[in-house]
């Protein structure tokens, strides 16, 4: 999405962003981090664990979204075909809205994603 990118372009280019990832990559915790990421890296048998998971995970997160998008393709023909089957008396209030619509699961949202801050 170029919006998307252009907005992640303008954030790391802000001096406030700038400074928050140089103070977060100069901790302790960070560093420790990297060091433990880049010694796993060296070994093969490790390195083939994670990319199986890795693998696993995109698996398995395209299947979810193939039923995501299945059970929105079904819902938008059941709102056509209600639309298509009302009078024109029923349409002309203006309300097409359905109220057999699932509610939101937990899932379904978005979570809110805290400031970064680590101190």
């Amino acid at each position: 999405d170029p919006e998307m990118m252009r907005e992640a372009q303008q954030m790391m280019q802000d001096p406030a962003f700038q400074a928050q990832m140089k103070k977060m990559m100069g901790s302790n915790g960070f560093q420790k981090a990297m060091t433990k990421t880049k010694k796993e890296m060296q070994d093969p048998e490790k390195v083939k664990d994670m990319e199986k998971k890795a693998k696993q995970a995109i698996e398995e997160g395209n299947e979810e979204l193939e039923k995501l998008e299945k059970i929105r393709k079904e819902q938008a023909e059941k709102a056509a075909l209600e639309s298509k089957d009302k009078g024109p008396e029923e349409k002309a209030d203006g309300d097409d809205r359905t109220d057999d619509k699932p509610a939101a699961t937990e899932e379904d949202e978005v979570p809110d994603i805290p400031s970064l801050n680590l101190n």
